[in-house]
């Protein structure tokens, strides 16, 4: 007969390490072609976190997306490698699933990159969640960025998106740009916080 003592484990953090977040902009959609932020991405923070709320789209079947600059918004085009993949359950009761989905990686691309695919644009759907930038000012390393979003899918989908990777370039990326595949983000907040 064996016995098991349980063991508390109690780990507080130290003070100092996990810094405050900070809300530096925030940004709501009306039939906007695209939503910006071109200012506030510096050296204030190591990482940057962008919260999306009811990103609603103008056309069916759009896919939501992002991209960076190294020029304060004149250009989005900076490389990225990346991955993204999908968990999935019909809203039927149909079907659920984990795919990896090529289309939407990126290897070397200087496209924008997907963080929600076939948003449904009915008037009681949206897309919303997360994204993670790490770094943006280092001039040394290369910036990866996380995303995390939940979609109700245009074929009645319930989604949760992941996107990894990484603006493969050692010059800092101080904007980010969010839009549509196709037509205007109809409505939906971005909010953009800081990390110390």
């Amino acid at each position: 007969m064996s016995t098991y003592n349980a063991i508390k484990y109690d780990f507080t953090p130290p003070a100092g390490t996990f810094g405050a977040m900070t809300l530096i902009s925030e940004q709501t959609a009306s039939a906007s072609a695209s939503i910006s932020f071109t200012s506030g991405i510096d050296s204030t923070y190591r990482t940057y976190y962008f919260k999306f709320i009811n990103i609603h789209p103008a056309t069916n079947s759009a896919y939501f997306h992002f991209q960076g600059s190294t020029d304060g918004g004149s250009n989005y085009n900076t490389t990225i490698t990346s991955t993204y993949f999908s968990a999935y359950h019909l809203e039927s009761d149909g079907g659920a699933g984990l795919i990896y989905v090529t289309a939407d990686d990126k290897a070397q691309g200087t496209d924008y990159q997907t963080l929600a695919d076939q948003v449904k644009n009915d008037n009681d759907t949206a897309v919303s969640g997360e994204l993670w930038l790490f770094n943006p000012s280092s001039t040394t390393y290369v910036k990866h960025f996380m995303g995390v979003l939940s979609n109700a899918n245009s074929s009645d989908v319930s989604t949760r998106l992941t996107s990894a990777g990484y603006f493969n370039t050692t010059s800092s990326i101080n904007a980010i740009d969010f839009k549509y595949s196709s037509g205007n983000t109809d409505a939906g907040t971005i909010q953009m916080y800081g990390i110390a």
